[in-house]
């Protein structure tokens, strides 16, 4: 079982069960979303994450036609991302979670998209789109 909350601690989800490993996102809507050259992901069951405090104050933004990013109110932090297309995957921010993860980055994906002032320094795969996860 993982804990994370955002910034302010209003919004407390829980994920039941082994996370699966970090994508690395270099689009510009995760760039521009989170003010970073990436973003690093987590996806995870629907079934297997719970939120456990803050339900109301979690806004919803749609960034493009069927993906939405799911933020607190209060603080602003981004806590996941959903598609329409994977109804039962949400996409946590692996920065929010509290205890220590035993999984790591598996690769970089949009790497067109990447900032020109961040340089990969990983011997990660790099996709030009997101592999099919």
């Amino acid at each position: 079982m993982y804990t994370g909350n955002c910034l302010c601690r209003s919004v407390q989800f829980q994920i039941d069960g082994e996370l699966a490993p970090i994508q690395v996102c270099h689009c510009k809507e995760c760039r521009q979303a989170q003010g970073t050259p990436f973003v690093t992901n987590i996806p995870v069951a629907t079934s297997a994450f719970s939120i456990l405090r803050g339900q109301a104050l979690l806004k919803g933004f749609e960034s493009s036609p069927g993906k939405q990013r799911i933020f607190c109110l209060n603080c602003g932090s981004p806590i996941y991302s959903a598609r329409a297309s994977m109804p039962s995957i949400v996409r946590i921010r692996a920065g929010l979670i509290n205890e220590p993860l035993d999984t790591r980055p598996a690769f970089h994906m949009y790497m067109g998209d990447k900032a020109n002032w961040w340089s990969v320094q990983d011997d990660l795969p790099q996709h030009e789109k997101a592999p099919n996860t």
